[in-house]
């Protein structure tokens, strides 16, 4: 057997066995966790979400992230959330550079307030992510009605520590990207489906310019790098790219999520370096034509890999805790 045979057949088998790891690990969890506990948790989680949609459009596409980088990291247990506190020795997730760029982390609050007037002290944090996901990717015109299982814990600790081995990087290959999905239990399509959600939102220019001077990199389409090159100043510049020049993930319908985005990989457009490997991968290149031709099969499988991905690992029964207040571990 070839070499490249030996490493497809390891990676099929990590996927299988993984994925039998998440589905054991969410046992936990289920369908209308909280329909005695407090049978309106999901509608205000709906609730709050859309009147935020509605007045901070961004807010949408910052659920959909949050829950990435919660649950990506070890476990879907909000400890993304977590504020730094230096008299317990605990530095926020968010501090990480692999978090640049991330926010609307105060709007969390504003659920958050919500539930505990109805239910004080019973809807967790991890669970307020996973919903408000959920519910962000409908406002954004994704697949609706995903059923979403609920009865996570939050985290007591940050992972910061963990964060970069766990994060994948703008400019990771394709095989580094795939084994850090695997690990989730979540395959190829599924990984080309929920990268699916960069049609929306917006990337800084620090983590473009590598692809854009001295030269534009060979794999943009010559028309779309010269838009880029008049968002994004040169990499020496002395304003700060990082905060002020951005490009949007998707031109044609930035804040829709749809299959704009395996479309704009097949025309030379993705925004990433990691992005663009996609459509000249094998492993995935497949997925990202059927689903350019096919915004329902992307629809249908992003809704699952979303589902697969809010289950990773997430802490259920007595682990953890239902926080107060999603910044803070509670007081003892």
């Amino acid at each position: 057997m070839g070499l490249s045979s030996s490493l497809v057949l390891l990676f099929c088998c990590l996927t299988a066995g993984n994925a039998a790891a998440a589905a054991a690990s969410g046992g936990g969890l289920k369908l209308n966790f909280y329909s005695e506990s407090c049978p309106r948790a999901e509608e205000i989680v709906k609730e709050q979400v859309r009147s935020l949609y509605e007045e901070h459009g961004n807010t949408a596409v910052s659920w959909l992230r949050a829950l990435f980088h919660d649950c990506t990291v070890k476990s879907c247990d909000a400890s993304l959330l977590l504020e730094t506190n230096t008299a317990r020795g605990l530095v926020s997730e968010q501090a990480s550079p692999r978090s640049f760029g991330m926010r609307n982390f105060k709007y969390v609050g504003a659920i958050k307030s919500a539930l505990e007037r109805e239910c004080p002290g019973t809807v967790s944090c991890a669970d307020l992510l996973a919903l408000a996901a959920r519910d962000g990717a409908a406002m954004l015109g994704g697949p609706a009605a995903i059923p979403m299982r609920t009865g996570r814990r939050d985290a007591t600790e940050s992972h910061y520590g963990e964060v970069e081995r766990y994060i994948p990087n703008h400019n990771d290959t394709v095989s580094a990207v795939l084994s850090r999905f695997a690990a989730m239990g979540l395959d190829a399509e599924a990984v080309v489906a929920l990268l699916g959600a960069h049609s929306v939102g917006r990337v800084h220019c620090n983590n473009l310019v590598a692809r854009l001077y001295p030269a534009v990199d060979g794999a943009i389409e010559p028309a779309y790098g010269a838009y880029l090159r008049g968002r994004c100043p040169t990499a020496d510049a002395r304003e700060d790219t990082r905060d002020v020049a951005y490009a949007r993930n998707d031109r044609a319908t930035p804040m829709v999520l749809d299959n704009m985005y395996h479309k704009n990989l097949l025309k030379g457009r993705g925004l990433l370096l990691v992005d663009q490997r996609l459509a000249s991968d094998p492993r995935t290149a497949p997925f990202v034509k059927k689903m350019a031709a096919d915004n329902g099969y992307f629809r249908e499988t992003f809704a699952a890999a979303l589902v697969r991905m809010s289950e990773n690992g997430p802490l259920t029964g007595g682990q953890g805790e239902v926080r107060k207040d999603c910044r803070f571990v509670n007081a003892k």
